[in-house]
């Protein structure tokens, strides 16, 4: 009976690393995939149609939204970061951006992070290997803050739908230990020789109201097989993972590196998780998805923009984050 959910969960895992066409339409395919897991697990029907119908509802109004007020101030934004380059050092700027856009990401969505965050690097005119260093510190601070809401990223709209939680529980359980990490990447940011240079993306197109509905649609299509994974896979693993320490957990969830969070998100998180566990496996997806390419959705939009290549990425974010998931190991054993 396991047989066939134990297949999709392999397929859903690896599919977008090793196959092509997969990764180039992954919102279709996570979509398929959420359908045919709730099937073999005897779990379709009219709760998980519900959930899949209403609870991308919240993250894909954002994404639209936000993304709509991006193109309509983008004259604005612009002229705000001329005024900071006149006023501030690059390495200010750098760590203004961290630190506003991680903290912002939970709201305006961590896709329009990262897209306020292309555009403002674009526009400081600095060597490449600064401002890939800029752009990998500023996508872990937006992809772990990112997590603190169901806006922010599907990660967050899986967990507390998951979890059956009210709107600010992941805040309350895991913004003790993501704030500070914001800032102490911010702080990393004060070490970047900034060097003037051509920048990493000298063109830099308007998007068109297409691009910014159909951008929504494919978090729409995402979430809702994301919703489906969650009804399918959950009843597989959670057995297990109840069993597993709270160390444990927070190491094992670091594969998030290479495969995208939320998927991980969708089989493991459940209501019958302890807080501590719970709390354990969310930083242990956080804090590794940036350290690859592949690992959350800032990662993935910045580094197409901008052509930063998988070595490049590596090299600055193994060095980050693997310091990093040992300070957030210490942080949840302090708290137990």
């Amino acid at each position: 009976m396991a047989i066939l959910p134990g297949l999709i969960l392999i397929a859903v895992l690896l599919g977008p690393l090793l196959v092509k066409p997969i990764e180039h339409n992954i919102e279709l395919f996570f979509l398929v995939a959420g359908a045919l897991a709730a099937l073999a697990a005897g779990q379709f029907g009219r709760a998980v149609i519900h959930d899949a119908l209403t609870q991308p509802l919240g993250i894909t109004a954002a994404v639209l939204v936000f993304g709509a007020l991006a193109r309509l101030l983008r004259p604005q934004f612009d002229r705000a970061i001329q005024r900071l380059r006149a006023a501030l050092p690059p390495r200010w700027i750098y760590f203004s951006l961290i630190v506003v856009l991680g903290l912002l990401s939970s709201i305006i969505t961590a896709v329009i992070a990262a897209l306020l965050l292309v555009e403002a690097i674009a526009m400081l005119k600095l060597d490449r290997q600064s401002e890939t260093a800029a752009v990998v510190m500023a996508c872990f601070a937006i992809g772990i803050g990112a997590g603190l809401t169901p806006l922010g990223e599907p990660l967050g709209t899986i967990a507390t739908a998951a979890l059956n939680a009210h709107f600010w529980y992941l805040m309350l359980l895991l913004g003790p230990i993501v704030v500070p990490a914001i800032v102490a990447v911010a702080m990393l940011s004060l070490f970047i020789p900034p060097i003037p240079a051509a920048s990493l993306y000298a063109a830099r197109p308007e998007e068109g109201w297409k691009e910014i509905v159909l951008r929504a649609l494919r978090i729409y299509a995402f979430v809702a097989g994301l919703v489906g994974l969650s009804f399918g896979l959950r009843p597989l693993v959670e057995p297990h993972l109840g069993r597993i320490p709270q160390a444990a957990l927070f190491w094992l969830n670091s594969i998030s590196a290479v495969v995208d969070n939320a998927t991980l998100t969708a089989a493991e998180i459940g209501p019958a998780l302890a807080r501590g566990q719970q709390r354990a496996i969310l930083m242990g997806l956080l804090v590794s998805g940036g350290m690859l390419i592949p690992g959350n959705i800032p990662n993935i939009v910045a580094a197409n923009r901008l052509g930063i290549g998988s070595r490049e990425w590596a090299r600055i974010g193994l060095l980050i984050g693997i310091p990093l998931m040992g300070l957030c190991f210490i942080a949840l054993n302090l708290m137990g």
